[in-house]
């Protein structure tokens, strides 16, 4: 089992850039499918990316381009830069992790682990 906690959320202006972090504590991460979703109000789980054991990244079509998943196998954080931000992106940002990577498109069912969200918000 591993334990996620995010940080690095906040208040941006549209075109901005923020960078999430994940801190992974507990088993042998590394060789995990670590992924990053986001919730908005009123809405289920909506997936952005993910990052397999051998660093193979997939990108949904909104995040594509725009941003970029990362993980420092040293420090045990998993990254999520996040650049050309738009208030469509505000939301509450998770991290998740699963001994696999099965389905794409990303479906929360198939993560087990999850951190307890950052909040992002994109405003003039």
């Amino acid at each position: 089992q591993v334990q996620l906690v995010e940080s690095g959320g906040g208040s941006v202006q549209p075109g901005g850039s923020l960078r999430l972090s994940c801190e992974v504590s507990g088993d042998a991460w590394t060789g995990y499918c670590m992924a990053w979703f986001r919730r908005f109000p009123g809405e289920g789980r909506e997936g952005v990316s993910r990052i397999d054991r051998d660093g193979l990244s997939k990108y949904t079509a909104s995040a594509a381009g725009r941003f970029i998943i990362s993980k420092d196998n040293v420090k045990n954080i998993l990254y999520l830069q996040m650049n050309n931000l738009k208030p469509e992106d505000s939301a509450m940002y998770y991290c998740a992790a699963d001994y696999w990577c099965y389905n794409w498109p990303l479906q929360d069912r198939d993560f087990r682990f999850w951190g307890q969200g950052t909040q992002v918000t994109v405003s003039a």
